[in-house]
């Protein structure tokens, strides 16, 4: 199944209101003259996004066996993202202090996509994330990320240890998040240029990405929770590395 496709008319209305930019194409089952497919073909037409009437089996052929796609189908372009080589030359561009997301192969596209809608809405200057051990930049996560990818500098790399030490040579705190860590996320200094770095769901960071860290943090959580979930514990980390660059 193509990653850059967006199934039923939930999904390609909210493309069609916030994004029509990305949109390559739509296809529209042919059979269909109902008053929600002929509102979507009237703004595809307004917004100038190229529309095809497809047979049924068309569109089944496009979204796989398992995809329930309501007669519509929209493909995405695919999102612009830089390399390791980029993150100097992105880091010199900066004005003020650096503010860098990490993500340490997040696997579920609507936790990467809420990592990079809380990016964007900090402020964070960019988000690095492997190209092979995450989820792709698919529909799905550009959908959760609503506008994120166009407005967020997003760095995939294939070596992140190697661009983890590319940032501390930079100048670049880099502050891990651990449940066992000693240190309380509100008892650190972010006053600093800082990249937050979040480990994968379940497992958390790799070694090789913990022991590059110059520090782990924790969240402080209640006795009854384990943990929390990756895109919120992100949210709370980036909030809290602006709330105390604000109140200095």
């Amino acid at each position: 199944m193509d990653n850059d496709l967006a199934f039923g008319f939930h999904a390609v209305q909210s493309l069609l209101d916030h994004e029509a930019t990305v949109i390559e194409r739509i296809w529209i089952d042919s059979a269909r003259n109902d008053a929600r497919t002929l509102s979507i073909l009237d703004q595809a037409k307004q917004l100038g996004v190229r529309v095809q009437r497809v047979p049924k089996d068309k569109l089944a052929e496009l979204a796989g066996k398992d995809a329930r796609h309501q007669g519509v189908i929209a493909r995405t372009r695919q999102a612009q993202t830089l390399g390791e080589s980029d993150i100097e030359p992105a880091l010199a561009a900066i004005d003020g202090l650096p503010l860098i997301l990490v993500l340490d192969g997040i696997q579920d596209p609507h936790n990467l996509g809420a990592c990079l809608r809380t990016a964007a809405a900090v402020g964070a200057h960019a988000v690095i994330m492997p190209k092979d051990k995450s989820a792709p930049l698919s529909a799905t996560v550009r959908k959760v990320a609503s506008g994120a990818l166009e407005t967020v500098q997003i760095f995939q790399v294939t070596n992140l240890a190697r661009a983890l030490e590319r940032l501390k040579a930079a100048g670049i705190w880099v502050i891990g998040t651990a449940g066992e860590a000693e240190s309380d996320l509100y008892q650190g200094n972010f006053n600093v240029p800082v990249a937050i770095v979040m480990g994968s769901e379940g497992k958390g960071l790799r070694k090789r990405t913990r022991d590059l860290c110059d520090s782990l943090v924790r969240i402080p959580i209640a006795d009854s929770m384990e943990s929390l979930n990756v895109s919120v514990a992100a949210g709370v980390c980036l909030y809290e590395v602006v709330r105390q660059r604000q109140s200095q």
